[in-house]
């Protein structure tokens, strides 16, 4: 089976631990690299969470220092979420730098691209900084990408504000240039998120997978949402799901836009599945059955992987 080149792009926060940890052993993939970036707490402890969840894991993919703060605005924060460092309920052990490569990220996943005898698919699963600087300084490596996958923007109403979910509210202005790419995009909105959130049986099950089922567990039973709800809502995962099992989603075309301007709006994602101008596949139900059946074993995967 030939395996799908994959760039991570992330922002480590509880979810994107869960979601990387899946796609580090998924057999469908090859994670080329993963790139943290500020998002949801700051680029100091997404990094170390990155290097510390691959030394727990025994695994070796090279890990690239993203960006710091978004293009243009001030970065903003869900450490009220995640923790203060990003991964509230579990300590891993603290990892040295080996994994870590020189170099700046755009210029980094340019070369890895280029490189590449397949299609490279991006995967971004927090603000999209990194992902729209490369764009911007290396245009041509659209040439060698076979599609981004995000997870991000809101068909409703917003978990960040009003209108805007939180990874395109981290950064609109990246969000509109990797949109507006060209390339093939899916989009695991916030609502999908919100609807495959896990059952006290499904926590149950993760639990019970060995060392890494009880380190995500940890980190699960440890969400705090700002708005109040109790349940545990399962985002980043929704998109790495999109990638490898689209047979569980309902993805339909629309155009979508970011709103770069409005004084309450800003990051807003505008979504018309009646648009003329269609650039994007958002996902607008799964199966939370299946779903959680695929995360359960995705889990157990990556826990005898580790081994």
């Amino acid at each position: 089976m030939t395996k799908i080149p994959l760039i991570i792009s992330t922002d480590p926060g509880i979810d994107d631990i869960a979601a990387m940890t899946i796609s580090l052993f998924a057999k469908e993939l090859d994670v080329k690299m993963i790139v943290p970036t500020w998002g949801n707490v700051t680029l100091a402890y997404t990094l170390q969470n990155t290097l510390d969840l691959e030394q727990f894991l025994h695994t070796e993919v090279p890990v690239v220092k993203g960006a710091n703060q978004p293009l243009v605005r001030p970065a903003i924060s869900a450490a009220e979420v995640h923790g203060k460092t990003g991964i509230a309920g579990y300590k891993f052990a603290k990892a040295d730098q080996s994994l870590l490569e020189n170099g700046l990220a755009a210029t980094k996943m340019y070369e890895t691209i280029m490189a590449s005898s397949e299609k490279v698919t991006l995967l971004g699963i927090g603000p999209l900084t990194d992902f729209a600087l490369l764009f911007k300084q290396y245009p041509d490596v659209v040439t060698n990408i076979e599609q981004v996958v995000i997870m991000g923007a809101n068909i409703g109403r917003g978990n960040h504000s009003p209108f805007a979910e939180y990874n395109i509210a981290g950064d609109p202005e990246a969000a509109q240039i990797v949109i507006h790419s060209g390339l093939p995009v899916k989009v695991a909105p916030l609502e999908i998120g919100n609807k495959a959130h896990l059952t006290e049986d499904q926590m149950a099950r993760i639990k019970a997978c060995g060392a890494v089922g009880e380190m995500l567990y940890a980190m699960f039973a440890n969400i705090h949402e700002t708005d109040g709800s109790n349940q545990i809502k399962i985002y980043d995962p929704t998109a790495v799901g999109i990638l490898l099992h689209p047979e569980f989603f309902t993805l339909k075309p629309a155009q979508v836009e970011i709103e770069l301007a409005g004084r309450v709006t800003y990051g807003a994602s505008a979504i018309d599945f009646n648009g003329e101008n269609k650039n994007a596949e958002v996902a607008v139900d799964v199966d939370t059955v299946k779903f959680a059946d695929w995360m359960v074993e995705s889990i157990k995967l990556a826990d005898q992987g580790r081994k």
